[in-house]
């Protein structure tokens, strides 16, 4: 959808961007981010013409757009920005239809009728707001706005530049909440500038960590989170925000790797002598081939005494389990929805990976705990 080649923009001696090149997918929510100065809003203006690069090419939908006109290009392209940019002397309605009536390709009824679909989408009631002026709206309304004309351009890419940094704590949350479930709905191409690293992560799909003009690391929220590229976005992320954001620890980051297992093979004698010698109170089978294929606790194994049972015979062929990609959340609501105290991890393909126990989930969160506090005190 857009990609930038080799893009660098100098002005006098100064280098603001040096040698960017990265792809943004069609429907996308991709957040750019990093300290003042980084470039993260040059990035975001070179993208609809508001100024040029020095060298590189930026391309949509495979055209460069050095070769585009650039009112015709923006009349194309989202744009809104952290001071929303509603002409003061225009109504609600004319702001909103202003760009989709000089572009002539739809009718007045056709316009009009997206107006109030929109107005409805965001929240804002068309009879009580399409005639007022932006001074007689709120901070949180004027943005809802801000976005509405964006939108009813039938513009398939959106840029946003810092839009809610100077809402309240509140508003902000709500508009983010809001943003992220119409981009659900709508699926735009999505460019949104933050310093807000909690922003970042609550939005994107992909985040760009940015520093001095150059690209850090571009990536998906997870693999920022898990494997960060260097000390700069470790330390601009923060070393424990993974552990903030549970639905990204999944199953393998918490679970027993190694736990006792046996083949359905066993008799009911060995299993509870590989209990007792292991200090453990159940056995998860696999089959010969690591298949996880049921589970037997020391209740049934008494129930059904010495007899000459196997496992096989007598295990829980449809135990509960959950995937190795399953994250903190999932685990825990199934654990206290069905109320017991562990838990199989397998992979997708049904290879037995691990155990989960409520000791556990304590004891990795505890030393979780523990390095956060002593990272405060150092």
């Amino acid at each position: 959808m857009i990609e930038m080649k080799n893009i660098s923009k100098k002005v006098g001696n100064k280098i603001i961007l040096d040698d960017i090149s990265l792809k943004i997918d069609e429907g996308s929510f991709v957040v750019f981010i990093g300290p003042s100065g980084c470039g993260k809003t040059t990035t975001l203006k070179l993208m609809n013409k508001l100024i040029e690069p020095t060298s590189g090419e930026i391309y949509i939908d495979g055209k460069p757009i050095s070769k585009e006109d650039p009112i015709k290009l923006r009349r194309n392209i989202g744009y809104v920005i952290q001071s929303i940019g509603l002409f003061p002397h225009l109504t609600i309605r004319e702001n909103i239809e202003l760009i989709p009536k000089l572009k002539k390709d739809q009718t007045d009824e056709e316009i009009e009728q997206k107006t109030l679909e929109l107005m409805k989408m965001v929240g804002l009631n068309p009879n009580e707001f399409l005639d007022k002026y932006p001074s007689e709206l709120s901070g949180g309304q004027q943005q809802r706005i801000g976005l509405v004309r964006a939108i009813a351009t039938d513009a398939k890419i959106i840029l946003m530049d810092e839009p809610f940094s100077a809402l309240d704590p509140i508003t902000r949350t709500q508009l983010q909440e809001w943003l992220y479930s119409l981009q659900e709905e709508l699926k735009k191409t999505i460019v949104f500038v933050t310093h807000d690293m909690d922003e970042a992560l609550k939005l994107a799909d992909k985040i760009c960590i940015m520093k001095d003009g150059k690209v850090q690391q571009y990536d998906t929220v997870e693999n920022l989170l898990r494997n960060p590229a260097n000390e700069f976005v470790r330390n601009f992320i923060g070393s424990d925000r993974l552990w903030s954001t549970p639905e990204y620890i999944k199953a393998r980051d918490i679970m027993i790797k190694n736990p006792v297992s046996v083949q359905s093979s066993r008799t009911v004698i060995q299993g509870m002598e590989i209990m007792r010698t292991n200090k453990v109170d159940s056995l998860l089978v696999k089959d010969k081939e690591d298949n996880f294929i049921g589970i037997i606790t020391i209740k049934e194994l008494r129930q059904n005494g010495i007899q000459n049972h196997y496992l096989s015979d007598i295990m829980n062929k449809e135990p509960l389990f959950v995937y190795d990609d399953n994250n903190l959340v999932e685990i825990l609501e199934v654990m206290n929805r069905e109320n017991i105290g562990h838990i199989p991890v397998i992979t997708r393909y049904n290879k037995l990976a691990g155990l989960i126990t409520r000791s556990s989930l304590l004891s990795v969160l505890s030393e979780q705990f523990l390095e956060m506090e002593v990272s405060v005190l150092d």
